[in-house]
């Protein structure tokens, strides 16, 4: 394989038990957290993958997701 093609490939990353996951909404700041670790868990790295989107990561395990304007996105009204 071309070296340039195994460099384009995108990270991957793994939930280590997903009997961790706990999602939580802020409706002050129209966020949603979902967490796939325990909260005193912190990551390493915070990756913006999308408009209002955030992971965090710990090496290659996803320990997180946060999307900001969460209402807007999924096409509500924010209450």
């Amino acid at each position: 394989m071309e070296k340039g093609l195994a460099e384009r490939r995108p990270k991957q990353y793994y939930v280590e038990d997903i009997e961790r996951l706990w999602i939580e909404y802020d409706r002050q700041t129209d966020t949603l957290y979902i967490y796939f670790a325990d909260k005193n868990e912190e990551p390493e790295e915070a990756l913006l993958v999308g408009e209002d989107i955030i992971v965090g990561v710990k090496g290659d395990k996803l320990l997180s997701i946060t999307v900001n304007e969460f209402s807007r996105r999924i096409g509500l009204e924010k209450y």
